[in-house]
């Protein structure tokens, strides 16, 4: 293996203020929460790397492009086919299985990644995780891929020993509405110390417009072991599976929706409504007026077993149609669409705003509703909280914007604190960092201009930290189980 040279660093005051004064209090705000275990609420990681204690990633293009939409999206816009970067086909056709070959292309493309946040978690990732000390471009590529795969060959590269040490206090995956949660069943039966628990999520069979929803009909009704013929019946196997996800260690269910939009439908017309869609007579309305009454069903629900509900509001999904029908879904082709929270959510609101013992976690990708709609809404709503920011703003400079926008309406305990909700592992200590260092940068902002004291600040550092998003997802202390 070609020898690397000591000379790629990460700046220790990266994101801070240039301002002497502001920097020196995000230094020492930063320096109270950077060594914090990470709560990692909500999330894509395949629980199956934490059933096998032996499991292992693969090579450096296994980990680190072919699952990741953030990496091949860029690529992608510049021309570079995915089937180029070992990315499966639908339809099982040829890709490159090179993983040399694919790590060089994304090695001669890595400039393509300057001043975006995938390029500040793939550095840390690189550096950090890896020990990587020389810019990764066309030149370095073989030898940083030789250094990488051989990290992966050991046994402190394993995922349940990156575990332990990214300092993980609990990982939540994201499953569907029938996954039998095996993976999890095994973790549980290993006896591994390391939290990971399952997110129920029904999108598949909650929107009728799912490519499949026939037979994940068939896959749901297979998991509570009887037939699905009936609306109620359907709305009892969903409460089935709810029961068996909080069995599982479950704090929270998920909705991936396109927009913020909810109706509260008569027993007869939703019953009406999912006949024909078993008959395969569903049509855009329908889909529409029956995802909304389901997220207020679900809100429902979670009055009745205490799971804490996440709505993800305002993405097309699949926006190009000739990718999805190729390689499917998830391949960064998703874009924001604007959203109506303050009339799309009123039918939900108005049935359960008012309970303090249900908390439904709002997500969007359409900041121009913070300061508008989000903020004054969960400033009022005991039910509401504000997740942080999403997807395409999970960056600097988006939570710069959210920190701004909603936090003087909203408050900082109405919002959530932070979650990755990322596929790619190993980038997980490096968007909690980016994180923690934002929010230290923005809370110094404040003392200085004489907003917020210095003591309060270091509080709510912490609690931006780790103790919102514990509290937000209904997960225990540690620390106060220990005291």
């Amino acid at each position: 293996m070609a020898e690397i040279s000591a000379s790629w660093t990460l700046s220790p005051d990266r994101l801070f203020d240039p301002d002497p004064a502001q920097r020196a209090l995000a230094r020492a705000f930063y320096e109270r929460v950077a060594r914090l275990p990470i709560v990692s609420p909500h999330g894509h990681v395949d629980p199956r790397l934490f059933a096998d204690p032996n499991a292992r990633f693969g090579s450096p293009a296994d980990l680190l492009i072919i699952p990741d939409h953030y990496v091949f999206r860029m690529l992608y816009s510049q021309g570079v086919p995915l089937e180029d970067l070992g990315v499966p086909r639908r339809d099982g056709g040829p890709v490159e299985t090179d993983h040399r070959r694919i790590w060089q292309r994304f090695a001669d493309s890595f400039h393509l990644f300057r001043g975006t946040p995938s390029g500040l978690w793939l550095q840390h990732e690189l550096i950090e995780v890896f020990g990587v000390r020389q810019p990764l471009n066309s030149r370095t590529a073989q030898a940083i891929y030789d250094q990488i795969d051989d990290a992966l060959h050991r046994p402190e590269f394993r995922p349940r020993a990156l575990f332990e040490r990214f300092n993980i206090e609990v990982l939540c995956t994201t499953d569907a509405a029938s996954d039998p949660l095996a993976a999890h069943q095994a973790i549980r039966a290993s006896g591994w110390g390391g939290q990971v628990r399952p997110t129920f999520r029904p999108d598949a069979v909650t929107n009728l417009l799912t490519a499949d929803w026939l037979s994940q009909i068939q896959a749901l009704a297979a998991a509570v072991g009887r037939d699905i013929s009936t609306y109620r019946e359907f709305l009892d196997a969903l409460r089935d599976r709810r029961a068996f996800f909080r069995r599982m260690g479950a704090t929270a269910t998920d909705h991936g929706v396109t927009e913020s939009y909810t109706e509260r439908l008569t027993p007869e017309e939703a019953a009406s409504i999912f006949d024909r869609a078993l008959r395969g007579r569903v049509e855009n309305d329908d889909a529409r007026r029956f995802t909304g009454h389901m997220l207020i069903e679900m809100a429902r629900m979670s009055l009745e077993d205490g799971l804490v509900m996440q709505i993800h509001a305002g993405v097309f999904r699949n926006h190009n149609p000739a990718l999805f029908a190729e390689f499917g879904p998830d391949k960064g082709a998703d874009i924001p669409l604007p959203c109506d929270f303050v009339r799309g959510l009123k039918p939900l609101l108005d049935e359960v705003g008012r309970e303090p013992r249900l908390t439904i976690i709002l997500f969007t990708m359409d900041e121009t509703t913070y300061a508008r709609e989000l903020a004054p809404l969960a400033g009022h709503y005991p039910a509401l909280r504000l997740g942080p920011p999403w997807w395409f703003h999970d960056s600097y400079n988006g939570m710069r914007r959210y920190f701004d926008q909603v936090l003087e309406t909203a408050g900082l305990y109405n919002t959530a604190g932070f979650n990755d909700d990322t596929r790619a592992f190993p980038s997980i200590p490096a968007r909690h960092d980016v994180w923690r260092r934002a929010s230290c940068n923005w809370l110094a902002d404040r003392v200085v201009r004489g907003l917020i004291a210095e003591e309060d600040a270091a509080e709510m550092a912490v609690e931006m930290a780790v103790g919102l998003a514990r509290r937000a997802y209904r997960l225990p202390d540690p620390a106060a189980a220990n005291g």
